[in-house]
């Protein structure tokens, strides 16, 4: 459920983004894209508590214990509540001062108050309805808000769609598309009380020793949520704040790719944490050392042959996709596909820190990374426009995963980083060399026609996992890799267990 989804809405961007520029204009756009990019620093305010919560509904559930169940999802409630009525008094303070902010014109202005109030509603009101996804999460129900949330990327997409060929503009689009996405919310509080009937949102069950309880784990999580939220999302705001509109909607044209790539190239390093977890807690360092070997070269051995891909042929894609217009996004994609083959390469050495206990360590590192990567795009966006602020973000990416994280994850698992280097890095990545010369070789046959763009990247990922399978492993852990892919295919559905049996009686 979660790859249908992922695909649906990875499929839906790439055809609603031209879709919407043609729309809207690139302006409008841009301001879209500028002002949805303050909201997303709202979700800090959930301060790590919504992983926090999902983790100890997991815990209680497997004890059967329906008090204490009631108490952390009420506390929550509580808690979010208050964060979501914060959120959008904050929200009002910043859409009264957009001009302030933004180099904008009063149309945009006026636009822009409307379009963040609308998504800022969404998000403030996401804040106490998350508990109930975390029920639904804490009880391994995942797919059932997989589907709530593929139902609703359907229908936006379809109210979006519409609005714009009624000949609506920005600001009643985001409002009919919010209130869908509002509606969604009930869907997702349904399925809360149907895999936990006993679910009682009391203030009675509010209490001070499970904020303590849950706070405990989540404050890390907050340090590496601000982190993330600095590394990936502030370059949008950069580029705003001194470029205006017009290169936001450029710069989006690259991330959106970049976007697309990790995606679907790291979804392997978010089912790692556990085991990594439960191996650390036994103290099985062999284990470790092949979670970090064998997650490290299957990474790279995902995201280089794409990353490669999409850097050689940015050009043609670019053009076909949005137009030439926007050609000036080819340059900032050959740099960020450098930055996400380094992010999703060194992911599974970080899942290593975050569940081996130095989670302390991880988050600074990446706060670390994070403050570069704000300041020398800042001091690189004037000079260099867009390429400055693509540098800036690869530069701390090189030097924090590199010469930080990578080494780091080696030592936590006692190997050398010339092992790890030599069984991960190198057979993951000599494969894309071969590869590379054909896209060049065939790189001017192509422009054109997305069916010959198709077909050359189908060619290049054969020839690429030809050489990896057949020569870049062993035999015996090309063997391993087929009979795991077997052990998947053969698993069956995981049953009701005890615990749960006994909280729905």
């Amino acid at each position: 459920m979660n790859y249908l989804v992922t695909g649906t809405e990875l499929l839906l961007g790439i055809f609603m983004l031209p879709f919407n520029v043609a729309h809207l204009g690139q302006s409008a756009y841009g301001l879209w894209i500028l002002v949805a990019s303050v909201t997303v620093y709202f979700s800090m305010l959930d301060m790590g508590y919504g992983v926090a919560q999902v983790r100890f509904v997991a815990k209680y559930r497997a004890h059967g214990d329906t008090t204490a169940l009631n108490e952390v999802t009420s506390t929550m409630f509580c808690i979010f509540s208050g964060v979501g009525l914060f959120t959008f008094i904050l929200a009002i303070l910043i859409s009264l001062n957009l001009d302030r902010l933004f180099p904008l014109t009063d149309a945009q202005v006026r636009t822009g108050q409307v379009v963040l109030l609308c998504i800022s509603a969404y998000v403030a009101l996401g804040f106490p309805f998350s508990v109930f996804g975390g029920i639904v999460n804490g009880f391994q129900r995942q797919y059932m808000n997989g589907a709530v949330a593929f139902a609703t990327a359907i229908v936006v997409a379809g109210v979006n769609i519409i609005v714009l060929l009624s000949g609506y503009g920005l600001a009643e689009l985001v409002a009919s598309t919010t209130a869908v996405r509002i509606l969604s919310y009930f869907a997702y509080a349904l399925n809360a009380y149907r895999v936990f009937p006993g679910l009682r949102i009391r203030l009675k069950y509010f209490k001070r020793e499970r904020l303590r309880e849950v706070t405990g784990f989540s404050i890390f999580i907050l340090i590496i949520d601000l982190a993330n939220k600095l590394n990936y999302s502030t370059d949008a705001i950069v580029i705003g704040a001194f470029l205006g509109t017009s290169a936001v909607a450029v710069w989006a044209v690259a991330q959106r790719l970049i976007e697309i790539v990790q995606r679907i190239t790291d979804q392997l390093n978010a089912v790692l944490f556990p085991v990594v977890v439960d191996n650390s807690t036994v103290q099985r360092t062999d284990k470790l050392q092949q979670i970090l070997i064998q997650g490290t070269r299957l990474s790279l051995a995902m995201v280089v042959p794409i990353a490669t891909v999409l850097g050689l042929t940015a050009w043609p894609v670019v053009l076909l996709w949005v137009g030439p217009e926007f050609s000036a996004s080819v340059n900032v994609i050959y740099i960020l596909s450098v930055v996400v083959a380094l992010r999703v390469g060194n992911a599974t050495s970080a899942v290593i820190l975050k569940g081996s206990g130095l989670h302390k360590f991880l988050a600074f590192s990446n706060l670390s990374m994070a403050v570069g990567n704000l300041i020398l795009s800042v001091l690189l966006v004037r000079a260099y426009g867009l390429i400055g602020v693509a540098i800036g973000t690869l530069i701390p990416m090189i030097v924090i995963s590199m010469f930080v994280v990578f080494p780091a994850a080696c030592r936590r698992v006692q190997l050398s980083v010339f092992t790890v280097v030599q069984r991960s890095v190198w057979p993951a990545t000599w494969p894309a060399i071969v590869m590379g010369g054909f896209v060049l070789l065939t790189r001017g046959r192509t422009e054109g026609s997305w069916a010959l763009i198709v077909l050359q990247s189908f060619v290049a990922a054969i020839i690429y996992a030809g050489l990896f399978l057949l020569f870049a492993v062993s035999r015996n852990e090309r063997d391993w890799y087929f009979n795991k892919v077997k052990e998947v295919l053969r698993r069956r559905p995981v049953t009701s267990g005890p615990a749960e049996l006994s909280i729905r009686t």
